[in-house]
């Protein structure tokens, strides 16, 4: 199996955690970095073997595709160069700071034949991975991502920074049209929203209940779903999934309780051996530029709603009009 090159933009925190998975998988080669901080791409370039690159033109010329792990602002920009120089794009989520500049990166892809996926990270949980294949009619959706207070990410709201990545499974395993959105958040420790509860319900009758939070007492990553007879429970943190099911025995209901089979993968190699096999085969990824517009355009309208609540209670909010808050 030929090795896809692939180059990482950006190695702050998490772009330091790409260029090492990069480094794990089979399916792909870190040929080197890049970050504005020449310094910061140079430690890391030196920590791994690899080489520090001086522009994103020097960046482009030396590999196949690109991991890009910069501010949500920058998004848009970076990946249309990358793909009108002809590199296939892994770009973090959420996929772009509006709804307009994800479109037109999607025309992009299209014109242009690149591989857009977008980092939704959780389908390559294997806990949502062994989910999904059981998942058959759910209607209704209990999830809680919840998370101690902690400096990273807070130039932007929660419901971007982390519910959005229930927003997309939601979208994923109901596979129907929203129909209507409703939500609350406030602001507790930041200027920002930082935690925050969403409603939501599809065209085919099923509900989502979300909540998010950065200010919790502890770290919570449940997910869990309903379907006639089935109860179906998903623990990103310890990547495992359970099913209740019920069955008649006679005159009395049987409970069946099981934990799903899942395979011992990392949900970031997972997400970057599916990329690079996307890159090689030509194939459209599992969760590409129209996927990952939806979740950044359900986001939107539960922010919408946030702010339509804070209005009616005179909570400030700070998040600029029309976009996913990020400065």
């Amino acid at each position: 199996m030929q090795k896809v090159p692939v180059a990482v933009i950006g190695v702050g925190e998490h772009g330091k955690r790409h260029a090492h998975a990069i480094k794990r998988v089979h399916g792909a080669e870190l040929a080197g970095v890049y970050d504005q901080s020449h310094d910061r791409a140079a430690a890391l370039a030196a920590e791994l073997g690899v080489k520090a690159f001086r522009s994103l033109e020097e960046t482009f010329e030396a590999v196949e595709a690109v991991s890009v792990v910069i501010p949500t602002t920058n998004h848009g920009a970076v990946a249309r160069l990358a793909m009108e120089a002809g590199k296939d794009v892994l770009l973090e989520k959420p996929i772009t700071r509006t709804v307009e500049e994800a479109d037109e990166l999607i025309e992009t892809a299209d014109r242009t034949g690149r591989i857009l996926q977008v980092g939704h990270l959780e389908r390559f949980n294997p806990g949502a991975v062994a989910a999904k294949a059981v998942t058959r009619q759910p209607l209704f959706f209990e999830v809680h991502r919840l998370g101690v207070f902690s400096p990273r990410s807070l130039d932007v709201d929660v419901v971007f920074d982390l519910m959005i990545h229930d927003l997309d499974l939601v979208l994923w395993l109901a596979n129907a049209q929203v129909r209507d959105v409703r939500a609350v958040g406030l602001p507790v420790l930041t200027d920002r929203v930082d935690i925050a509860n969403a409603r939501v319900e599809f065209e085919n009758g099923a509900v989502a209940n979300l909540t998010a939070s950065r200010v919790s007492t502890e770290k919570v990553r449940k997910f869990r779903y309903f379907q006639p007879h089935e109860y179906i429970s998903i623990d990103f943190s310890r990547r495992d999934a359970l099913l209740l099911s019920v069955g008649a025995d006679g005159q009395s209901p049987q409970i069946a309780f099981r934990k799903l089979e899942v395979q011992n993968t990392d949900p970031l190699e997972a997400e970057i051996e599916s990329f690079a096999d996307c890159v090689r085969a030509r194939r459209p990824p599992l969760v590409g530029g129209r996927e990952g517009r939806s979740a950044l355009a359900l986001a939107e309208k539960v922010m919408f709603c946030i702010e339509e609540h804070a209005s009616r209670v005179n909570v400030p909010l700070t998040r600029p009009a029309g976009h996913s808050g990020e400065l």
